[in-house]
């Protein structure tokens, strides 16, 4: 009879409503835009096959906008979990090593027939180790604070940004694909490496914190002046911000050498830390 009838238990029922408890839409957004980005990813290499080059690096460029949105939107909610982790590292993967890849690919690397594809490869396997490496150092406690402020190697989404410059030359007019794919594939294979090397890129995870009163007015006019800009002629100016962010990769590094200095300088003899008496 006890069998067929087992015992109330109440601590059963409380283990199945704890797994039923209703999820926080705070934990859900920052999730739902990862997955946005990943569709847009997606996309973008089914409208390349269809010939719609232009469309598809849009594609590829809102999914980097997003994924820069999603992270400071968990934080900003409190939000974040392993789970988001690791689906935005998934969703990295395939927006900017596969699709960015791809779209490379059908644009002009075609062209290098067998080495052209082992360039692509690179460029994926690239973004997968230089996320890989991202996801350890987040669970490194030894690192310092200062170190957030900057990347080891070009993060994913400026890798992808960047890797597109040759598409954003030839929307504009310049006759990338008249130049040859092997100045193309070469300059690919570059930032490739940098995704990978151990060059520190500012991150930036700092700027908007506090902003100072006397700077609130012309930030707005310069976010004005910058929207307007990049509507008018989007290309354009994605092509200026490429450039001038490769070319304060060296600012970016003199500034950690700096600080790495700075901060393995011993105390002076006078600062005695409070409880070493």
């Amino acid at each position: 009879m006890s069998d067929l009838f087992p015992p109330f238990e109440p601590e059963r029922v409380e283990s199945k409503r704890a797994r039923f408890k209703p999820i926080p839409f705070r934990l859900l957004a920052p999730n739902v835009i990862t997955l946005l980005a990943l569709c847009l990813g997606l996309t973008a290499m089914r409208l390349v096959v269809e010939g719609k080059l232009e469309t598809a690096t849009i594609c590829i460029l809102v999914a980097a906008g997003l994924d820069g949105v999603d992270g400071r939107l968990a934080r900003l909610l409190k939000g974040t979990s392993r789970f988001g982790a690791e689906l935005d590292s998934l969703s990295d993967f395939v927006n900017f090593g596969v699709a960015t890849g791809y779209v490379l690919w059908i644009f002009v690397l075609h062209d290098l027939k067998s080495f052209g594809w082992i360039i692509v490869l690179t460029l994926a396997c690239a973004m997968a180790l230089r996320l890989a490496r991202f996801n350890v150092m987040i669970d490194d406690p030894d690192r310092p604070d200062w170190q957030k402020d900057f990347f080891v190697g070009m993060p994913a989404p400026a890798g992808a940004i960047t890797a597109m410059l040759p598409v954003y030359l030839h929307i504009i007019g310049v006759p990338v694909q008249e130049y040859g794919a092997l100045f193309v594939g070469l300059y690919i294979l570059f930032i490739a490496f940098l995704t990978i090397s151990r060059i520190p890129c500012y991150a930036g995870k700092t700027l908007g914190t506090r902003v100072p009163r006397d700077r609130v007015l012309p930030i707005f006019v310069a976010v004005v002046v910058v929207a307007g800009l990049l509507f008018a002629y989007p290309f354009e100016v994605l092509t200026f911000v490429v450039v001038a962010y490769l070319a304060l990769i060296p600012v970016s590094v003199a500034r950690y050498r700096k600080l790495e200095r700075a901060h393995s300088l011993p105390a002076p003899a006078g600062d005695v830390p409070p409880n070493a008496v």
